[in-house]
């Protein structure tokens, strides 16, 4: 019991790590998506360079170059503000392939039809081309949060104090190696289980709607 109370009291920063990192990267992704798509060859291939970086370097790597690189030179980094900008960042490079694949769901003709109606570039995506594209790319969203979820238990290895990081110190402390982990394993499953039917019932409640 006193595992499990333990753990369960490190659950709000593990929720907290992964909600703020993915609102983060949701926002970032933005530009990056726009930037993938836009009419200057250069612009294409500095942002694809960005995402492929972003996507390329494993979590924990990208956490400890921001916590013991940036942050012993030039940023004095706390851990849990290093946790959610480095895993944000990740997010940011998946999140923008989403909704690169989003826009490209969305049919040519919307994008002339808007141009015909003479409305603004503005106008096109906020009212025309963003509500499809967004919708085709919710589902995918859902599934990196659930992803997110798992992964900000590297976080533990910069002294965030989320489940791993308490389960770790249980274990350590008490000597029951296996006792501790698999209660969060079942604390994780009991997190991600509710994201996941989510997911699918999205997936689909929005294919349906497209069909119909």
């Amino acid at each position: 019991m006193d595992h499990f109370l333990a753990i369960l009291s490190a659950v709000p920063v593990t929720l907290l790590v992964t909600f703020a990192a993915f609102a983060l990267g949701a926002v970032i992704a933005l530009p990056l998506a726009g930037g993938r798509r836009s009419r200057f060859a250069i612009v294409r291939l500095l942002t694809k360079g960005v995402i492929d970086i972003l996507r390329g370097v494993p979590p924990v790597v990208f956490v400890f170059i921001l916590f013991f690189g940036v942050g012993s030179d030039l940023i004095r980094w706390e851990p849990l503000p290093a946790a959610i900008v480095g895993l944000g960042l990740i997010s940011a490079g998946h999140l923008a392939e989403i909704y690169r694949g989003g826009l490209m769901a969305v049919h040519q003709g919307q994008f002339e039809a808007s141009a015909a109606l003479g409305l603004t570039s503005t106008t096109t995506f906020s009212r025309v081309i963003g509500p499809q594209a967004f919708r085709v790319a919710i589902p995918g969203m859902v599934t990196w949060l659930i992803s997110l979820l798992k992964d900000s238990s590297i976080v533990s290895t910069i002294g965030v104090a989320e489940i791993m990081f308490v389960t770790s110190q249980g274990a350590r402390s008490s000597g029951e190696g296996l006792l501790p982990f698999i209660i969060a394993g079942a604390v994780y499953i009991a997190l991600g289980t509710p994201l996941a039917a989510l997911s699918r019932w999205l997936e689909k409640k929005l294919s349906f709607g497209r069909r119909a």
